[in-house]
């Protein structure tokens, strides 16, 4: 297969451009709201475009889908994404990692900083039920849990932390506002390179409005975004300690 560098988006024949989007305009649905949602899609860069599907939303809002074609070329080599540069393993490779490396369990704690109450992130790496068909990290036999839930503070976090003697520390922010998630992170790595220099665990942040390119900025070892599954979270701490 041929590395292409330049492409467009395909619709009905490749390269043709075409593209679909949904948006919600504060316009009662009819005719009107529906000459305003092709405006847009000309604002947008869509021509021609036409709307596919409209709907009301109560008295006064209308949801629209459009299909259209953009003129907009995609350059992969600007394209910049943190890929996985270590393996995927199984839980029973990382069970044998951790008892080989650590010669004893590795510990976990996790939870939501902040006052972020929704706790289905962290849940979904953390508890056994797991996500995306994944147990998670409370099923793996050498590593040892402790899920803190919802609304931690930053202090409660390193000294409980300190107390477990952590090997890594992940923390969720699913639902903020005004970049919160991003205030809260920087204050936790703050505080854990305060309260314990070089010797703090590994931090991870993960949550769907954070961006994994921006590890550094939050200083934090690694951030997840939206769609991360347990094995993923397992295996990148495996591969972090042996590093």
């Amino acid at each position: 297969m041929t590395n292409k560098r330049h492409i467009r988006p395909y619709g009905d024949t490749t390269g043709d451009g075409m593209i679909q989007t949904s948006f919600t305009l504060p316009v009662p649905h009819g005719p009107r709201a529906d000459g305003a949602a092709l405006q847009l899609a000309s604002k947008m860069g869509m021509d021609p475009a036409m709307v596919v599907h409209s709907k009301p939303i109560g008295e006064d809002f209308t949801f629209f889908v459009v299909y259209g074609s953009v003129k907009h070329i995609v350059d992969l080599d600007e394209v910049r994404v943190v890929e996985r540069e270590y393996p995927l393993l199984s839980p029973a490779e990382i069970n044998a990692a951790v008892k080989k490396r650590l010669r004893r369990k590795l510990v976990v704690v996790g939870g939501c900083i902040g006052t972020d109450a929704h706790t289905v992130g962290i849940d979904a790496i953390l508890n056994i039920k797991g996500f995306a068909g994944e147990k998670g990290l409370e099923y793996y036999r050498e590593l040892r849990v402790i899920n803190l839930g919802a609304q931690v503070s930053v202090p409660d976090l390193v000294k409980r932390s300190r107390a477990e003697k952590a090997d890594a520390v992940l923390i969720s922010q699913v639902v903020t506002q005004r970049d919160a998630h991003i205030h809260n992170t920087q204050e936790m790595s703050a505080a854990f390179r305060e309260a314990m220099g070089d010797k703090r665990p590994l931090l991870v942040a993960g949550g769907p409005r954070f961006d994994p390119l921006m590890s550094g900025e939050l200083g934090v070892d690694r951030v997840f975004g939206r769609g991360t599954t347990p094995g993923e979270v397992a295996s990148f701490l495996v591969h972090a300690l042996a590093a």
